[in-house]
Protein backbone atom coordinates (compact mmCIF):
# COMPACT_ATOMS: atom_id res chain seq x y z
CA UNK A 1 0.00 0.00 0.00
CA UNK A 2 1.56 3.78 -0.86
CA UNK A 3 1.73 6.22 1.58
CA UNK A 4 1.63 9.95 0.20
CA UNK A 5 3.03 12.63 1.90
CA UNK A 6 2.58 15.80 1.53
CA UNK A 7 5.42 17.76 1.02
CA UNK A 8 4.61 21.13 -1.05
CA UNK A 9 3.49 23.59 1.28
CA UNK A 10 5.74 26.29 2.55
CA UNK A 11 6.04 25.93 6.30
CA UNK A 12 5.36 29.33 6.74
CA UNK A 13 5.19 29.17 10.69
CA UNK A 14 8.32 27.61 10.56
CA UNK A 15 9.71 30.60 8.62
CA UNK A 16 13.26 30.67 10.28
CA UNK A 17 13.68 27.11 9.52
CA UNK A 18 12.30 27.06 6.02
CA UNK A 19 13.55 30.21 4.76
CA UNK A 20 16.15 28.28 2.40
CA UNK A 21 15.12 24.52 3.05
CA UNK A 22 11.30 22.89 2.83
CA UNK A 23 9.81 21.79 6.29
CA UNK A 24 10.37 18.05 5.27
CA UNK A 25 14.17 18.67 5.80
CA UNK A 26 13.99 20.46 9.03
CA UNK A 27 16.31 17.98 11.39
CA UNK A 28 14.70 16.94 14.58
CA UNK A 29 17.64 14.52 16.17
CA UNK A 30 19.75 15.29 13.30
CA UNK A 31 17.42 13.67 10.77
CA UNK A 32 14.98 15.05 8.78
CA UNK A 33 11.10 15.36 9.63
CA UNK A 34 10.11 13.46 6.40
CA UNK A 35 12.73 10.31 7.34
CA UNK A 36 11.03 10.23 10.31
CA UNK A 37 7.50 10.15 9.35
CA UNK A 38 8.97 7.19 6.51
CA UNK A 39 10.30 5.28 9.27
CA UNK A 40 7.24 4.92 11.65
CA UNK A 41 5.08 3.93 8.61
CA UNK A 42 7.66 1.59 7.60
CA UNK A 43 7.70 0.12 10.82
CA UNK A 44 3.81 -1.21 10.68
CA UNK A 45 5.03 -2.55 6.97
CA UNK A 46 4.05 0.11 4.85
CA UNK A 47 7.71 1.34 3.01
CA UNK A 48 6.48 3.13 -0.12
CA UNK A 49 5.99 6.37 -0.46
CA UNK A 50 4.48 9.27 -3.28
CA UNK A 51 5.68 12.73 -2.10
CA UNK A 52 3.88 15.41 -3.31
CA UNK A 53 6.70 17.78 -3.75
CA UNK A 54 6.08 21.54 -4.49
CA UNK A 55 8.11 24.52 -2.47
CA UNK A 56 11.63 23.58 -2.58
CA UNK A 57 11.28 20.05 -4.40
CA UNK A 58 14.67 20.54 -5.40
CA UNK A 59 16.00 19.86 -2.16
CA UNK A 60 14.09 17.18 -1.73
CA UNK A 61 15.05 15.26 -4.91
CA UNK A 62 18.69 16.02 -4.38
CA UNK A 63 18.36 15.11 -0.63
CA UNK A 64 16.96 11.22 -2.21
CA UNK A 65 19.78 10.95 -5.13
CA UNK A 66 22.80 11.39 -2.89
CA UNK A 67 21.05 9.09 0.16
CA UNK A 68 22.78 6.31 -0.57
CA UNK A 69 26.49 8.64 -1.11
CA UNK A 70 25.83 10.09 2.58
CA UNK A 71 24.72 7.32 4.48
CA UNK A 72 26.86 4.75 3.31
CA UNK A 73 30.98 4.15 3.40
CA UNK A 74 31.42 3.59 -0.61
CA UNK A 75 34.59 3.14 -2.82
CA UNK A 76 34.89 5.02 -5.81
CA UNK A 77 36.78 4.11 -9.10
CA UNK A 78 37.31 6.80 -11.14
CA UNK A 79 37.80 7.35 -15.51
CA UNK A 80 36.15 5.32 -18.16
CA UNK A 81 35.27 2.49 -15.71
CA UNK A 82 33.40 4.52 -13.37
CA UNK A 83 31.56 2.96 -10.90
CA UNK A 84 30.95 3.38 -7.02
CA UNK A 85 30.60 0.12 -4.60
CA UNK A 86 28.54 0.82 -1.22
CA UNK A 87 29.37 -0.80 1.45
CA UNK A 88 27.27 -2.12 4.38
CA UNK A 89 23.67 -1.21 4.59
CA UNK A 90 21.27 1.58 6.32
CA UNK A 91 18.19 1.13 8.00
CA UNK A 92 16.09 2.67 5.20
CA UNK A 93 16.80 -0.19 2.86
CA UNK A 94 13.61 -1.75 0.78
CA UNK A 95 12.10 1.73 0.52
CA UNK A 96 10.51 2.66 -2.58
CA UNK A 97 10.39 6.54 -2.96
CA UNK A 98 8.20 8.13 -5.64
CA UNK A 99 9.03 12.11 -6.05
CA UNK A 100 6.29 14.01 -8.07
CA UNK A 101 6.34 17.46 -8.75
CA UNK A 102 2.75 18.77 -8.01
CA UNK A 103 2.89 22.67 -8.16
CA UNK A 104 4.14 25.25 -5.96
CA UNK A 105 0.66 26.68 -5.44
CA UNK A 106 -1.45 23.73 -5.20
CA UNK A 107 -3.90 23.53 -2.32
CA UNK A 108 -3.82 19.38 -1.09
CA UNK A 109 -6.43 18.21 -3.31
CA UNK A 110 -4.83 19.21 -6.45
CA UNK A 111 -1.39 17.73 -4.89
CA UNK A 112 -3.31 14.61 -4.20
CA UNK A 113 -4.80 14.44 -7.60
CA UNK A 114 -1.50 14.22 -9.14
CA UNK A 115 -0.03 11.86 -8.00
CA UNK A 116 -3.05 9.90 -8.19
CA UNK A 117 -1.22 7.64 -11.44
CA UNK A 118 1.36 6.85 -8.65
CA UNK A 119 -1.39 5.16 -6.32
CA UNK A 120 -2.36 1.58 -6.41
CA UNK A 121 -6.04 1.05 -5.77
CA UNK A 122 -8.40 2.69 -3.72
CA UNK A 123 -7.12 2.33 -0.45
CA UNK A 124 -3.59 4.62 0.32
CA UNK A 125 -2.50 6.74 3.20
CA UNK A 126 -2.35 10.31 3.35
CA UNK A 127 0.03 12.56 6.05
CA UNK A 128 1.55 16.03 6.11
CA UNK A 129 5.37 16.54 6.15
CA UNK A 130 5.50 16.91 9.41
CA UNK A 131 3.12 14.77 10.84
CA UNK A 132 5.37 12.78 13.03
CA UNK A 133 3.19 10.08 15.22
CA UNK A 134 3.18 7.08 17.01
CA UNK A 135 -0.01 5.91 15.60
CA UNK A 136 -0.15 2.32 14.78
CA UNK A 137 -1.35 2.17 11.07
CA UNK A 138 -1.55 -1.88 11.18
CA UNK A 139 -4.81 -1.01 13.71
CA UNK A 140 -5.30 2.27 11.81
CA UNK A 141 -6.18 0.09 8.35
CA UNK A 142 -7.86 -2.81 10.31
CA UNK A 143 -10.45 -0.11 11.49
CA UNK A 144 -10.88 1.52 8.35
CA UNK A 145 -11.62 -1.59 6.51
CA UNK A 146 -14.00 -2.66 9.38
CA UNK A 147 -16.46 0.47 8.92
CA UNK A 148 -16.40 0.49 4.94
CA UNK A 149 -16.00 4.02 5.36
CA UNK A 150 -15.09 6.89 2.61
CA UNK A 151 -11.76 7.37 4.65
CA UNK A 152 -10.48 7.37 7.83
CA UNK A 153 -9.52 10.36 10.19
CA UNK A 154 -6.45 10.31 13.02
CA UNK A 155 -6.60 13.45 15.53
CA UNK A 156 -5.10 14.69 18.49
CA UNK A 157 -6.36 17.06 20.57
CA UNK A 158 -2.88 19.62 21.60
CA UNK A 159 -2.56 21.84 24.38
CA UNK A 160 -2.03 25.22 23.51
CA UNK A 161 0.95 26.72 24.47
CA UNK A 162 -0.94 29.80 25.93
CA UNK A 163 -2.89 27.93 28.15
CA UNK A 164 -5.93 25.72 27.56
CA UNK A 165 -9.24 27.25 26.03
CA UNK A 166 -12.40 25.23 27.26
CA UNK A 167 -15.87 25.47 25.73
CA UNK A 168 -18.53 24.04 26.88
CA UNK A 169 -21.90 24.05 25.31
CA UNK A 170 -24.77 23.12 27.47
CA UNK A 171 -28.18 22.31 25.98
CA UNK A 172 -31.47 19.63 26.93
CA UNK A 173 -32.70 16.71 25.04
CA UNK A 174 -35.28 14.94 26.26
CA UNK A 175 -34.01 15.35 30.01
CA UNK A 176 -30.29 15.24 29.26
CA UNK A 177 -27.38 17.63 29.50
CA UNK A 178 -24.61 17.04 26.19
CA UNK A 179 -21.38 19.14 27.12
CA UNK A 180 -19.32 19.20 24.40
CA UNK A 181 -16.01 20.45 24.97
CA UNK A 182 -13.10 21.26 22.08
CA UNK A 183 -13.52 17.73 20.23
CA UNK A 184 -15.07 15.45 23.17
CA UNK A 185 -18.24 15.00 23.98
CA UNK A 186 -19.70 14.11 27.98
CA UNK A 187 -23.35 13.45 28.78
CA UNK A 188 -25.13 13.95 31.93
CA UNK A 189 -28.42 14.24 33.22
CA UNK A 190 -30.05 17.79 33.89
CA UNK A 191 -32.15 20.85 33.32
CA UNK A 192 -30.69 23.61 30.43
CA UNK A 193 -27.74 25.81 31.49
CA UNK A 194 -26.08 28.29 29.50
CA UNK A 195 -22.98 28.33 27.10
CA UNK A 196 -19.65 29.46 28.41
CA UNK A 197 -16.07 30.21 27.54
CA UNK A 198 -13.61 29.30 30.40
CA UNK A 199 -9.47 29.98 30.29
CA UNK A 200 -7.39 28.04 32.22
CA UNK A 201 -3.47 28.26 32.22
CA UNK A 202 -2.67 24.98 32.92
CA UNK A 203 -4.02 21.46 32.55
CA UNK A 204 -4.45 21.45 36.33
CA UNK A 205 -6.99 24.23 36.80
CA UNK A 206 -9.23 23.08 33.66
CA UNK A 207 -10.00 20.14 35.07
CA UNK A 208 -10.47 21.44 39.26
CA UNK A 209 -12.94 23.73 36.79
CA UNK A 210 -14.82 20.88 35.02
CA UNK A 211 -15.16 18.54 38.18
CA UNK A 212 -16.53 21.85 39.96
CA UNK A 213 -19.26 22.10 36.58
CA UNK A 214 -19.74 18.61 36.71
CA UNK A 215 -20.60 18.59 40.54
CA UNK A 216 -22.86 21.65 40.14
CA UNK A 217 -24.27 19.66 37.35
CA UNK A 218 -25.03 17.08 39.87
CA UNK A 219 -26.18 18.92 42.74
CA UNK A 220 -28.71 21.30 40.53
CA UNK A 221 -26.84 24.30 41.57
CA UNK A 222 -27.53 27.07 38.90
CA UNK A 223 -24.69 28.71 37.64
CA UNK A 224 -25.71 32.43 38.29
CA UNK A 225 -25.66 31.77 41.64
CA UNK A 226 -21.90 30.12 41.91
CA UNK A 227 -18.93 32.25 42.23
CA UNK A 228 -15.84 31.72 39.67
CA UNK A 229 -13.66 30.63 42.91
CA UNK A 230 -16.26 27.70 43.94
CA UNK A 231 -15.40 26.23 40.54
Amino acid sequence: MKVVILCGGQGTRMREETEFRPKPLVEVGGRPILLHIMKSYAHHGFNEFVLCLGYRGNMIKEHFLNYEAMNNDFTLSLGNQHKIRYHGQHDEHGFTVTLADTGLESMTGKRVKAVQKYVDGDTFMLTYGDGVSDVDFKKVLAFHKQHGKLCTVTTVKPLSRFGVDLYVTLYSVEQKIWLGFVDGVIKSTNHVVRSFHIRATNTAAIMRIWRGIRRNIREGTPFSRVKSSEL
